[in-house]
């Protein structure tokens, strides 16, 4: 289910964290739906790297629905890239993707070129450490995060307190990816929507419940 295969995040860094990157293609991304729907882009050959299974992509944003046009998009841990891109192909307003390995986050930045997008913008950073910046209050609030940690790093439960230190639109949708056996402590605002199991991964989409606006169909699946 995870970008970076669960192998490689229990034991190290995952996601572009600690591993070098080389500049050799090690396989494709494929945009499944809107805008870019069929594109492929290469993936470089980092221990681990690896896009989020389509069927997973799919499922999640089918749960998403009308939630996804206009989204101002945060995606940490990005790795590939491949929810914060296939958001953007499915017209989310605007998106930054946080990576720390830099050749991935170079590589981020090509494919983003290739597919002609500008509204978008690659920052260099640990994830973690860019929520505890204290630099939410100079940007506009996100209504959607995709959160994808390391295996067995502790990581998804303060990053998930982090976000809500003015990260968040009050209507904001929040997916996090964690081991299996974990279930993340997360804000006590947060309410869980749907979750799907691939794998020894488990995705949880949680949606604060102070909404104002209409919310994906429940039925979706």
């Amino acid at each position: 289910m995870s970008r970076r295969r669960p192998s490689s995040r229990s034991s190290t860094p995952a996601r572009g964290r600690g591993k070098q990157a080389t500049s050799r293609p090690a396989g494709q991304l494929r945009i499944i739906g809107g805008a870019h729907r069929r594109r492929r882009l290469p993936v470089l050959d980092s221990p681990g790297l690896r896009p989020t299974p389509d069927r997973v992509r799919e499922t999640l944003f089918n749960w998403l629905g009308m939630a996804t046009p206009g989204a101002r998009v945060l995606d940490l841990f990005a790795g590939t890239g491949a929810l914060g891109l296939e958001a953007l192909s499915r017209g989310a307003a605007e998106a930054t993707l946080v990576e720390r390995d830099a050749r991935v986050a170079r590589a981020l930045s090509d494919n983003l070129a290739t597919l002609g997008i500008a509204s978008a913008e690659v920052s260099v950073a640990d994830a973690l450490g860019y929520l505890e910046a204290g630099l939410a209050e100079e940007r506009s609030p996100f209504s959607l995060v995709f959160l994808d940690p390391p295996f067995r790093q502790g990581l998804a439960a303060p990053c998930c307190r982090a976000l809500e230190a003015g990260w968040l639109a009050a209507d904001a949708w929040i997916y996090v990816e964690t081991e299996s056996e974990l279930t993340p402590a997360v804000p006590s605002g947060w309410r869980l929507h749907r979750e799907v199991r691939a794998g020894d991964s488990t995705g949880r989409l949680y949606h604060r419940p102070d909404t104002a606006g209409a919310s994906p169909d429940d039925d979706a699946c």
